[in-house]
C-alpha cells in the first residue's frame, strides 16, 4: 500500500502528532505551503496533506505522477481543483467539522459577558472598587434568542440556550424541521427574527446572499435594545449600520469575534499560521477600528475556534482520513459540484 506522505503548513508539534499516530508511513514535512519550488522535492509522494494556502491544480498534479490521495486539514476545499483529481481518480477528503461546540461556547461567553457585566466587574475590581454600582446585569431565562443559521454551530447554540431557559426562534434557508421538533424551537422569517429577538446570534456562512445581512436599511426592523453576537463572518454585518444602531440605542450591546475587515480569511486555522500573521495584522485592524472605543461593544480577535480540543480534532480527522484511504475505505470525501 502507498505510504509516502508529503504534509504542508504544519507546525512542529503537529508534525510530531501525525508521525506518532501513523508511524508506518514515511513522512516529509514542510512548515510552508506547497508551491512550485518544494513540489519538486515530493515527486514520489503517494499522499498529499495540505491546508488552504496550498493550491492544488492541474499543473501541481502533473508534477506528482505517483499521487493517489489528497487530504486537506480544512473544512473548505476550494484550494483543490477537483476536476483534474477526479480525472486521475485521486480521492479528496476534508475535515467536515471541528469547532461546532467550540464556537458555540464562545458565542455564549460573549453573551454572558454582556448579560452579567463580567468584563466591567473584573476591571472595576482590579482598580480596587468593590461597589455594585453600574454592574447590574439581566437574566437570560425567558429572553428570546434569534439564531440566524442552524447548521452544526447554530444547533449547539440552541441547545445551550435551552439550558438557560431561553425562547428560541431561528431563520435558515434550509430549515431543519427534525431538529426544531427535538430541541423545541421555531423557524420564522428573518424580519420576525429581527423584530422579536432580545438577542440575535449569527451562524450562517458568508455568501452574496448573506452580505450585510444586518444593514442600514433594515436596522430599524431590529427590536430596540437588542444584543448582537457575531462569531461567524464580519461581513454579515455592515459596520456603519452597527455603529448607527449603537448610537441610536437600537443595539444595546454587541459581542464580536469577527470584523468586516477580515476579508482575506478562508479558514480559522489560518490565523495561527506565521505566513498569515505576516500578511494580515489583526492587531492593526483592531487598533484602527472605531468599535473598540464603545464600552458596550466587546471584541475578541477571531478566537472562537481556538481551543486545544478543536485543533486536535483537525489532526485526528486527518489521521482518520489517511487510515481510511490506506484501508481502501476513504472517509470524509468531498464531491465535485
Amino acid at each position: 500500500m502507498p505510504k509516502k506522505i508529503a504534509a504542508f503548513e504544519l507546525e512542529p508539534w503537529e508534525q510530531k502528532y501525525l508521525k506518532e499516530r501513523l508511524p508506518q508511513c514515511s513522512w516529509t514535512f514542510f512548515e510552508e505551503k506547497l508551491d512550485n519550488k518544494n513540489v519538486q522535492k515530493i515527486k514520489d509522494a503517494d499522499i498529499l496533506c495540505v491546508f488552504v494556502g496550498s493550491i492544488i491544480n492541474k499543473t501541481t498534479l502533473s508534477q506528482l505522477p505517483k499521487l493517489k490521495f489528497i487530504t486537506t486539514m480544512s473544512t473548505g476545499f476550494d484550494h483543490v481543483d477537483l476536476a483534474p483529481c477526479s480525472k486521475r481518480r485521486i480521492p479528496v477528503s476534508n475535515v467536515p467539522t471541528y469547532g461546532e461546540n467550540t464556537v458555540a461556547e464562545h458565542a455564549f461567553a460573549l453573551l454572558l459577558n454582556i448579560s452579567r457585566r463580567i468584563y466591567d466587574a473584573v476591571e472595576q475590581t482590579r482598580r480596587g472598587n468593590f461597589s455594585y454600582e453600574g454592574l447590574r446585569g439581566f437574566d437570560l431565562k425567558g429572553k428570546t434568542l434569534g439564531v440566524i443559521g442552524t447548521g452544526r454551530i447554530g444547533l449547539h447554540v440552541i441547545k445551550m440556550a435551552k439550558g438557560f431557559g431561553m425562547n428560541v426562534i431561528a431563520y435558515d434557508l434550509f430549515p431543519n424541521k427534525q431538529a426544531a421538533k427535538e430541541l423545541g424551537f421555531t423557524y420564522t422569517n428573518v424580519n420576525k427574527v429581527f423584530s422579536k429577538s432580545d438577542v440575535i446570534t449569527l451562524h450562517t456562512p458568508y455568501t452574496k446572499q448573506t452580505h450585510h445581512l444586518i444593514n442600514r436599511k433594515n436596522l430599524k426592523k431590529l427590536k430596540k435594545g437588542v444584543i448582537i453576537i457575531n462569531t461567524a463572518r464580519g461581513k454579515l454585518i455592515e459596520t456603519a449600520a452597527l455603529l448607527d444602531g449603537i448610537k441610536q440605542g437600537i443595539i444595546a450591546a454587541a459581542g464580536l469575534d469577527v470584523l468586516e475587515e477580515e476579508n482575506a480569511l478562508k479558514e480559522e486555522k489560518q490565523l495561527l499560521s506565521k505566513e498569515f500573521q505576516k500578511q494580515y495584522n489583526l492587531k492593526t485592524v483592531l487598533e484602527q477600528h472605531v468599535l473598540v472605543e464603545y464600552p458596550n461593544v466587546f471584541i475578541t480577535p477571531h478566537n472562537a475556534f481556538n481551543s486545544a480540543e478543536a485543533l486536535q480534532r483537525i489532526l485526528d480527522t486527518t489521521v482518520e482520513n489517511i487510515k481510511g484511504f490506506l484501508k481502501g475505505k476513504p472517509v470524509n470525501l468531498v464531491k465535485n459540484k
